[in-house]
């Protein structure tokens, strides 16, 4: 079992930028593949980042460039580093771990099955 608890979400002005951290606890694992998602109003939950156990990492085309993923194995800390925040950035933001390495497929990575375990979430808000 692993609880992920979400912080350092925020408002900030576009252009802005945050950095969000999700704390693992409970069985965590250096070994598993781990994903920050988001969630607008009225939009379905969309993937924004993956991280695999070797770093190995994956982006959500609207974000590349702009957010780096990163973790700390002896912290059991999953980091999202968001830069040059748009008012489209806005969304509650959730972490979440497959307890295994991701796969590895058209050079992206993703969980071999769904996630299993989720954090609760965190709120972004971007001003224009």
């Amino acid at each position: 079992q692993v609880q992920l608890v979400e912080s350092g979400g925020g408002s900030v002005q576009a252009g802005g930028s945050l950095r969000l951290s999700c704390a693992a606890s409970g069985s965590p694992s250096s070994r598993m593949c781990m994903g920050w998602f988001r969630q607008a109003p009225g939009k379905e939950r969309e993937e924004v980042a993956i991280i695999d156990s070797d770093v190995t990492t994956t982006y959500a085309d609207s974000v590349k460039g702009r957010f780096t993923i990163s973790k700390d194995n002896a912290k059991h800390t999953l980091y999202l580093q968001m830069n040059s925040l748009k008012p489209e950035d806005t969304a509650m933001y959730y972490c979440a771990a497959y307890l295994s390495r991701c796969s590895l497929s058209g050079g992206r990575v993703s969980p071999p099955g769904r996630f299993g375990y989720w954090g609760r979430g965190t709120q972004v808000t971007v001003s224009s």
